[in-house]
């Protein structure tokens, strides 16, 4: 199973008055854990939007353990937890330059044209894209 790697350090303007990360921003740092993760299969999210697909979002969740401050470094974790053909569900762990865990989250996606909002079949417009995740889903189930 392949789990891609993303490492963004914490920047001043993340953070709250606390001086810890704000929690949105752990959003923010999934996508680019996830958009890691497809090119890391060999693809690309910008290459799908310029053929007219795009991949909302459906569902989103994010447990926070513990939290990153200022200076900090962030490594994003990501993998595919469920793949149907129509839905993809990604995982997440974000932990601190100690390794320590710090969020876990997983968010759920589906692929619909651009012009209709309509959903499409990843299996039959993007073949390769499926393929990949099949085999990922295999991987993490064998």
């Amino acid at each position: 199973m392949l789990v891609s790697e993303a490492k963004v350090d914490v920047r001043y303007a993340e953070t709250d008055q606390m001086g810890v990360v704000y929690h949105a921003n752990y959003l923010v740092w999934f996508e680019i854990g996830r958009t890691a993760f497809i090119k890391d299969l060999g693809f690309s999210y910008a290459q799908m939007e310029k053929d007219g697909i795009l991949s909302p979002v459906t569902e989103i969740h994010a447990n926070y353990k513990k939290p990153l401050t200022y200076g900090d470094q962030a490594k994003i974790f990501t993998w595919v937890d469920e793949y149907t053909g129509l839905k993809v569900k990604y995982g997440y762990e974000i932990r601190n330059s100690k390794d320590e865990l710090c969020v876990t989250g997983n968010s759920t996606h589906v692929c619909v044209k651009k012009d209709s909002f309509r959903p499409i079949s990843i299996k039959k417009v993007f073949p390769d894209w499926h393929q990949a995740y099949e085999g990922q889903k295999k991987q993490k189930q064998g």
